[in-house]
């Protein structure tokens, strides 16, 4: 999460909070009024917001214990759902990797896997279907592939995901999934998805790198939601602003390829690079305001 907000030019640190737990039998309203108690405790060093398993109904409880929650529902005067804009950013990430690979970002007729169809990777696909994409897509939740097939997309098994012939392969469920054995069943140009941590180890990056296989950074491209969850810290949010912020995440991708080509290193590297170099400006800033 530090990368990530270092990546997107935000004046954030990095946090991820876990309930550990099943959201489908697990989840009540009192521990997630549990949960901001506990945020509440930390007096505003750390901002909750939705992911894996919330929705903004959920933040609604929580808000009940503490202020410092971001991402409520627009009509309560936050930024609404943070998948809506992590999708955009990805899919402006795709399109930047297409126009390394292809030449033009144009991904008409082009074929995306999507391993996992879940908020984020449903508004991904939404912008790509708009662009004539043939979509295959797996879950292990029924609710979620039957919204995949009334969207039109075709549904696979888990497993038949990694040997699908495509264009781009696109991780959207857990961690991971980049690995010794992966790797090798992956027939695509670019690996681009929604998933954190998606490589099991740096080195995955670097044989996606030598494979001539193109790989979006995860932190990079996923970036959309606390984009669009911090233009609450301090302002009215402004959906509008929050949105060109995102969409320049294009940009962000496309100088981590060059600089992947221009020192012949992987993107993951390139995007490494990128994350401290802003980690250090801001160490050099406080050193100086601090004498």
């Amino acid at each position: 999460m530090t990368y990530k907000s270092a990546a997107a030019g935000l004046h954030l640190g990095g946090g991820k909070g876990v309930i550990i737990g099943d959201p489908r039998t697990d989840k009540t309203e009192a521990l997630l009024r549990a949960w901001g108690r506990f945020v509440d405790t930390l007096g505003g060093r750390y901002l909750t917001t939705t992911d894996v398993g919330t929705t903004g109904r959920d933040l609604e409880a929580v808000r009940q214990e503490t202020q410092h929650v971001l991402g409520l529902d627009v009509t309560l005067g936050g930024s609404g759902d943070t998948s809506v804009m992590t999708g955009l950013g990805i899919y402006m990430g795709m399109k930047a990797c297409a126009s390394d690979v292809w030449g033009a970002d144009d991904l008409r007729g082009r074929t995306v896997a999507m391993q996992g169809f879940g908020k984020v990777a449903t508004h991904t696909a939404e912008h790509l279907i708009e662009e004539d994409v043939r979509i295959i897509a797996t879950d292990i939740n029924e609710m979620a592939l039957d919204r995949a097939r009334q969207m039109g997309v075709k549904v696979v098994g888990p497993d038949e995901i990694y040997d699908i012939d495509c264009d781009i392969f696109a991780p959207c469920a857990l961690g991971g999934v980049i690995n010794t054995q992966t790797i090798d069943r992956l027939r695509c140009s670019i690996v681009a998805g929604g998933a954190n941590n998606q490589l099991a180890t740096a080195e995955d990056g670097e044989e996606l790198h030598r494979r001539g296989i193109v790989y979006a950074p995860d932190f990079l491209i996923n970036a959309g939601g606390v984009i669009n969850a911090s233009a609450e810290i301090g302002q009215p949010y402004n959906p509008d602003r929050s949105r060109q912020q995102t969409e320049r995440i294009y940009e962000q991708m496309s100088a981590v390829l060059t600089t992947s080509r221009k020192q012949e290193i992987s993107t993951a590297r390139a995007a490494d690079i990128l994350a401290e170099s802003r980690l250090d400006s801001v160490r050099r800033m406080r050193r100086i305001w601090r004498g």
